[in-house]
C-alpha cells in the first residue's frame, strides 16, 4: 500500500472538470485508489464520490494506493494535482 498526502494546487480546485480528469487518471491503474479529506474516504476512480468532496485549491489530502501499479498511481494524481499535468 503506498500512501501520500498532497496539496491541492489547482486554481479553480477540484470542479467538475478535474475531478473528471482526476477519475481518468485514477482509472488508467489497476489498483484500488482512494481520496480521504478530513474523515471523509472515497473512491478516486468514482466521479460522484469525488465530487462530493468539494475539494479547494490549498487544501490537504490524503491518496492511498494498493494493487500492483499503486505507486504509480500515487505518483500520476499527485503531478495532477500539483498542477503540472500527466504524461
Amino acid at each position: 500500500m503506498t500512501q501520500k498526502a498532497i496539496e491541492i494546487k489547482l486554481s479553480n480546485g477540484l470542479e467538475a472538470r478535474p475531478v473528471a480528469v482526476l477519475v481518468q487518471v485514477a482509472s488508467k491503474y489497476d489498483s484500488s485508489v482512494y481520496v480521504q479529506a478530513g474523515d471523509k474516504r472515497v473512491n478516486a476512480k468514482s466521479i460522484m464520490g469525488m465530487m462530493s468532496l468539494g475539494l479547494n485549491n490549498g487544501e490537504s489530502i490524503v491518496v492511498t494506493a494498493d494493487g500492483p501499479d499503486e505507486q504509480a498511481a500515487v505518483e500520476d494524481i499527485e503531478k495532477f494535482l500539483s498542477g503540472v499535468g500527466v504524461a
